[in-house]
């Protein structure tokens, strides 16, 4: 009889084990935030700054983990796969998150059944900029007329085919007139498009401001017009674009976070708040100031929900118009 009582007893010992860590509070252990890109971008230091700061605010470890590749698929079909437990987040943004699931939904079918929004966290305004290299233009309609007298002879810069920098310059191009100008990919990211600018090679393009706003102070950037709600208090001189007659086009670049879909909604809500905790304090909000990267909390799961639905219905209606090749 010996050996059935230990077995029992190990059986009740086991089973209370479980008990215990399921009645626990979450979080009880590591929790891991899926990156999509290579360290060193938007989305990678947002990631790290409100991880960081998790650590104090929710006691436990939030470990970054960047996942690069596939415009965002490989990320997202991680964070799919992913136990429902909120042991598992991702940080994403308004490519890998709104555009990507237009584009290849072959790859992420199940995309909106996988993946539900926490909280929108940030956005991130951007500049209608230009060379300063033999390009004259310093407002766009002087841009605009440069192009239609120059068919086919002004270069702009994207981070890639199918970017939501390509469609902005795209849906541009299209709103006013038709102009005839030529979309120069770089693999290297914004980094590598500002270069082109400064050699010549690409006079125009949509970036973000944190990665152009020390260029344009310096006068080896033009800004000509910004990617905002309102003028930007750095740049007040520089209008907006819908002041300049192009309401809607070009991209706030949100960052927000996601979790897989069956995340129970208590764990949710435990990660809305503490999220929402740390992006007010006085070291996150001084980093992202830094950045030019505006703090937009979403405040609640279903306004969360029912504003990525409107992003994602938003991005049909330009991937529709502008009409890209993204083969």
């Amino acid at each position: 009889m010996r050996p059935i009582f230990i077995l029992l007893s190990l059986f009740c010992l086991a089973t209370a084990s479980i008990q215990s860590r399921a009645q626990e509070k979450y979080p009880n252990r590591l929790v891991k935030i899926i990156v999509p890109y290579g360290p060193g971008g938007a989305t990678d230091i947002v990631a790290r700054v409100l991880a960081e700061q998790l650590k104090d605010t929710l006691g436990q470890t939030f470990l970054t983990e960047n996942k690069p590749g596939a415009y965002g698929i490989i990320a997202i079909q991680e964070l799919a796969r992913a136990d429902p437990d909120g042991y598992t987040l991702m940080i994403g943004n308004v490519s890998t998150n709104a555009i990507t699931p237009i584009l290849y939904a072959k790859k992420i079918p199940s995309y909106e059944k996988d993946v539900v929004p926490v909280m929108r966290l940030v956005d991130i305004p951007a500049f209608l900029v230009a060379s300063t290299t033999d390009f004259p233009p310093r407002s766009v309609s002087e841009f605009i007329d440069y192009a239609k007298q120059n068919p086919g002879k002004v270069n702009y810069g994207t981070v890639g085919v199918g970017s939501y920098p390509h469609y902005d310059m795209a849906l541009f191009a299209k709103r006013a007139g038709d102009l005839n100008m030529a979309g120069i990919p770089n693999k290297n990211g914004a980094t590598g498009v500002i270069n082109d600018m400064l050699t010549g090679s690409v006079q125009v393009g949509f970036l973000n401001v944190a990665s152009t706003a020390a260029m344009v102070k310096a006068g080896k950037l033009r800004a000509l017009a910004a990617v905002n709600h309102t003028r930007l208090a750095d740049f007040p001189d520089v209008p907006i674009m819908d002041e300049v007659g192009f309401p809607g086009v070009g991209t706030i670049a949100w960052q927000a976070l996601f979790a897989p879909a069956g995340t129970p909604r208590d764990v949710l809500e435990t990660i809305r708040a503490a999220m929402a905790q740390a992006l007010q304090q006085p070291a996150v909000r001084h980093s992202f100031d830094q950045q030019s990267f505006n703090i937009v909390p979403s405040s609640s799961l279903s306004e969360a929900k029912t504003w990525l639905a409107g992003e994602i219905d938003n991005w049909k209606k330009i991937t529709q118009e502008a009409a890209i090749d993204t083969e």
